[in-house]
């Protein structure tokens, strides 16, 4: 509380129409959170930057899914998801607020469970989803994404190199069905 709340000075606070948000404070802090470009996302995708591997930031995987990775490898069908422990409920660090308590129970529950939906319709479409939660050792991470993309752009090269039918260059194939 400022000086000036505390004198009676200001009228109190009150929370705008549908807010959530427990005080001023509060809300000034939710709403400088980010949603991208964090400081382990940064961390990560300079890491794996640096070892060579090039991918799109913030990112749909599926373009109909109305939501996005952090890291997208789209050639190779890799995601990668870096999770903050309050928002996607790390079984390690996650402390449930005490003020607002349903409200919050229900916004982290919908977030693990939009979380399980991603992840399931991702695999379904032959998709590697990979998270971490935000207090990993980002060389860890780092090193798991490098290695799945390298083995995904092995196994793509083994079976193009295994005779499985391509469509002529040159365009002449377009449209033409490949069996």
């Amino acid at each position: 509380m400022s000086e000036k709340e505390a004198a009676g000075e200001l009228p109190q606070w009150r929370p705008p129409k549908g807010s959530w948000a427990s005080s001023a404070a509060n809300r000034r802090s939710m709403l400088g959170n980010r949603n991208r470009d964090t400081a382990p996302e940064l961390l990560l995708r300079s890491l794996v930057h640096a070892a060579g591997l090039r991918y799109r930031v913030a990112a749909k995987p599926l373009p109909k899914m109305r939501r996005t990775a952090d890291m997208v490898f789209r050639p190779v069908k890799v995601a990668v998801f870096i999770d903050g422990c309050f928002w996607h409920a790390c079984p390690e660090h996650f402390v449930m607020p005490k003020t607002n308590r349903p409200y919050w129970e229900d916004k982290i529950g919908r977030n693990v469970q939009r979380d399980r939906d991603t992840d399931d319709r991702l695999s379904e479409a032959g998709w590697l989803v990979l998270r971490f939660w935000e207090h990993l050792d980002p060389e860890t991470c780092a090193r798991t994404v490098v290695d799945a993309v390298t083995t995904r752009r092995q196994e793509a090269a083994a079976l193009k190199g295994r005779g499985k039918p391509t469509l002529p260059s040159g365009g002449e194939g377009r449209g033409a069905a490949v069996s």
